[in-house]
């Protein structure tokens, strides 16, 4: 199996007692495979093409939904679409978190109450957004209950994992396969991301990577992960190894306003790169401008120029259209970044030098520069 480091991305040490799994009869696996977007749709093909370890398989994925405003467009999911040209069986979930706590799965995984779980029956998560109930927990084996998560645990434990690694600027990453847990009662540590380690693997970023580069090549390792750990639970060769109790790697938690919103005097050049190809493909990175009322910029195309602009202020926030070509802006700790591409909120995007224009329109440029504001959170956007 690819247990290949209990080692993790920053510097924590704890003791490992391994426990070894024990076959049931050496069978194939009845698997229900919940999950929804990219990342679940990667791994899900690698086990798909791996049938020397299933019997059947069964898809549990999200309902098509309206989002947007005015619900305007229609979310499908990635997973619901393969698993159906795969001819898969798909079942959807309630669209209600309530609803779905009381959610009976789908035959032949819903059993009668104290009947035990049948010891072929594996539930497998990646990427699906939703806590699992004790009661759907317990009608499979305690150790055939496994979440594909891609960081190195206990690091980045969380929804967020791949782009909290990616904000930090970590070099290198990984995929864990993990026993779920019960969620814990309020107070209590543990739960969520703190199942024992059935197997992990390491990998670096690739310079300059973002969201979608790390996690298709996530997925596609945690997925041959997976059936690697599926393999020697057949095999009865398969080895857990429990994560530390407490804690102090980082966490991954939901992407939030706070994370979109750029102050320049608060971040470097370099990280607010980061933060663009961590977080571009879900929001736009946003700054403001000090017009009345105030205008919200969504800032495109991000990097650290080679060239210097030695007549651009060193005060944060101070932008100038360099050499016709980019937007140059005023970081912290005097770096600067260079900005190719900008829009406002429900505008086409434009290049630097059609924006500057613009902005000398409004009457926000004095001199040769623009002063975007600091110290401050844009306001809300829908």
């Amino acid at each position: 199996m690819l247990l290949r480091s209990t080692r993790h991305l920053h510097p924590t040490r704890f003791v490992c007692h391994q426990t070894r799994w024990v076959s049931q009869g050496a069978q194939k696996f009845n698997i229900l495979y919940m999950g929804r977007d990219e990342f679940s749709c990667g791994v899900f093909q690698e086990l798909f093409a791996a049938p020397d370890v299933w019997n059947n398989i069964t898809i549990a994925t999200y309902p098509d939904d309206k989002v947007g405003r005015r619900g305007s467009v229609l979310s499908v999911s990635p997973l619901g679409l393969l698993g159906s040209s795969l001819r898969v069986p798909v079942h959807m979930i309630p669209s209600e978190k309530k609803d779905f706590r009381n959610w009976a799965l789908p035959p032949p995984f819903s059993i009668p109450p104290g009947t035990p779980p049948p010891q072929n029956h594996v539930l497998l998560t990646a990427s699906f957004g939703r806590i699992l109930p004790l009661s759907m927990l317990s009608q499979f084996p305690k150790s055939q209950r496994l979440n594909v998560h891609p960081s190195i645990l206990p690091a980045y434990r969380g929804p967020a994992p791949i782009q909290h690694a990616l904000m930090r600027g970590e070099r290198e990453t990984g995929v864990c396969v993990i026993g779920m847990l019960p969620v814990k009662k309020k107070g209590e540590s543990g739960g969520i991301d703190a199942g024992n380690i059935w197997g992990c693997h390491r990998m670096d970023i690739p310079k300059r990577a973002d969201f979608a580069r790390v996690r298709d090549m996530l997925a596609k390792e945690g997925g041959r992960l997976l059936v690697s750990v599926l393999r020697d639970m057949i095999e009865g060769t398969a080895n857990e190894i429990p994560q530390p109790a407490e804690t102090d790697e980082p966490h991954a938690p939901m992407i939030s306003q706070a994370d979109w919103t750029i102050d320049f005097s608060q971040l470097t050049a370099e990280e607010i790169v980061w933060r663009h190809r961590a977080i571009s493909h879900h929001r736009n990175l946003t700054v403001s401008l000090p017009t009345n009322p105030v205008r919200n910029v969504q800032l495109m195309n991000v990097s650290t120029p080679k060239d210097p602009c030695p007549w651009l202020s060193m005060t944060p926030g101070a932008a100038c259209l360099y050499k016709n070509r980019g937007l140059f802006i005023r970081c912290k700790d005097n770096t600067i970044l260079e900005v190719n591409r900008l829009k406002y909120q429900s505008k086409k995007a434009a290049r630097a030098r059609d924006w500057w224009n613009g902005a000398k329109g409004l009457g926000i440029v004095e001199g040769s520069e623009v002063m975007f504001r600091t110290g401050h959170r844009p306001d809300r956007e829908d």
